[in-house]
């Protein structure tokens, strides 16, 4: 091989810096092999500079005013909350910047000779042709090669019509300060964070959202509790007819006119200071030359890979991460990176990695929760044999102590073997709940094995075993829940 060949091949390629990128590349370096990291973004991933960490800030500062505004139920009277949007938002991405900057310190530590800042481009299954962020562009070709490309924020073409009236969550949390008002559209993960926390911090919102979805919640019992619940504090409506949404004139700015059927006033003109577009994510796939390969693609145009090993239909690429447009969730993008650089690493041998219970959280007040399989994955797998378990918050014991006394919880088991299979919860603590379910179902426990546990007096997890034992009694292995059981204390 001439020299100036082998100078650009490597026998590991990534595509992308971010969670699943990176922990690709560790796992390859690990293999010994000669990897390129390749990015032409910012360094940060998007978890650290614009998704989780600034968005749970931003929740932060929102439960702080929340807790002035509602103690007077505990008999704590002060002044109004006196919330300085700058200051918010300044901390905000104080914090996130922080935070992304332990990772960019990470990437500055990997040798200069591993990575490569650019635009990726497929020229065949081996090759790729690199835009070079300073200019230029380099022809490089690897053995094996790690789609990492992640995902960016997707609206309705119109929507771009807004200008600078348009945020999506790469942009607000760049506004030097709150605004007056904020139609948000997307009743999803994001855009009940976001829009909840808004509205908590003095922001005037309304959520519109299609099709009737609320925060990924599958169970229509829980998803219309939640939708109520959240209707306590905004408008939320989750299957909104909007008929138009216009720029006019403001006072200092454009302004947004939407024209909408409001569920109880009818037709309804309202101006917005911004539109903030969380109407979902799409896998950057489709500017990387992914015409060029033999990839055989999904019909979202998605490369098909095994979720296991992460490898696609051409045995030397693998996808992992946001790309591949699975599970959008930083933990599973950390495993996935970690098994396909593995694989990509050892290549032509590979082996199927761990995969996790799934557990998706959203953090809301009250928070959703889910864990293990879904309700359809539980019919899909035993038809008419299996069972459900409920709870409610609103009289549980300690939920009530805290004043948090919302929701509910569903708890799904196996009829005959009592193997517990999966939850969705929309309530208090839901992000340490669905933990400890998600380990019982990992280690494939029984209701039984799981009641066997301790549960603390009072605690909110002592709502998770009413559950529990409404289901074991239901599956025809423990006896029948008796209300107000007082051997667990008083409300539990």
């Amino acid at each position: 091989m001439p020299a100036q060949e082998s100078a650009n091949h490597y026998q590991v390629i990534i595509i992308g810096a971010g969670t699943a990128g990176l922990g690709a590349y560790r796992a390859a370096k690990k293999a010994g092999k000669r990897t390129l990291l390749i990015e032409g973004g910012p360094y940060g991933t998007t978890c650290a500079r614009v998704g989780c960490m600034p968005s749970k800030l931003l929740i932060a500062a929102a439960e702080a005013a929340h807790a002035v505004t509602h103690a007077p139920m505990f008999g704590v009277h002060t002044s109004a909350a006196q919330i300085n949007g700058s200051e918010v938002m300044q901390r905000v991405r104080s914090e996130r910047d922080r935070f992304a900057g332990f990772v960019v310190e990470s990437v500055d530590a990997i040798p200069a000779e591993d990575k490569l800042r650019g635009y990726a481009r497929f020229i065949d299954d081996h090759r790729l042709q690199v835009a070079l962020t300073d200019g230029g562009e380099r022809e490089i070709s690897g053995d094996s090669i790690v789609i990492a490309t992640g995902s960016r924020p997707s609206y309705p073409a119109h929507f771009a019509e807004l200008g600078d009236r348009l945020l999506i969550n790469d942009s607000v949390f760049e506004l030097p300060t709150l605004p007056a008002s904020i139609a948000v559209f997307g009743p999803g993960v994001i855009g009940l964070e976001l829009g909840q926390a808004l509205s908590r911090l003095g922001v005037h919102i309304k959520v519109f959202g299609v099709g009737g979805g609320v925060g990924a919640i599958r169970d229509d019992e829980i998803r219309a509790y939640a939708e109520k619940t959240f209707n306590k504090e905004f408008y939320l409506d989750a299957n909104a007819k909007v008929d138009n949404m216009t720029l006019v004139d403001g006072p200092t700015s454009p302004r947004v006119e939407i024209t909408y059927q409001h569920k109880e006033t009818g037709l309804t003109r309202e101006v917005f200071d911004y539109v903030l577009a969380a109407t979902g994510r799409r896998p950057n796939i489709d500017n990387i030359g992914i015409e060029n390969t033999t990839l055989k693609l999904d019909d979202r145009g998605v490369p098909l890979f095994d979720k296991f090993t992460l490898q696609s239909s051409v045995s030397h690429i693998f996808i992992a991460g946001d790309a591949n447009n699975d599970a959008p969730l930083l933990h599973e993008a950390a495993d996935e990176g970690r098994i396909a650089g593995e694989n990509a690493g050892t290549f032509p041998a590979i082996r199927a990695g761990h995969r996790r219970t799934p557990i998706g959280v959203v953090f809301t007040d009250p928070q959703i929760a889910s864990v293990g399989l879904t309700l359809a994955q539980v019919k899909a797998r035993c038809q008419t044999c299996y069972a459900t378990g409920i709870v409610s918050f609103e009289d549980q014991g300690r939920s009530r102590v805290m004043g948090k006394n919302q929701g509910m919880l569903k708890v799904y088991g196996e009829q005959g073997s009592g193997l517990f299979l999966g939850a969705e919860m929309f309530g208090p603590a839901a992000e340490h709940i669905a933990h400890l379910l998600a380990w019982a179902a990992q280690k494939r426990m029984t209701v039984s094995e799981m009641l066997d546990m301790p549960f603390y007096h009072p605690v909110i997890e002592e709502g998770v075993r009413t559950a529990l034992r409404d289901l074991n009694h239901k599956l025809h292995i423990g006896p029948e829940v008796i209300s107000r059981c007082l051997d667990c204390g008083p409300g539990a």
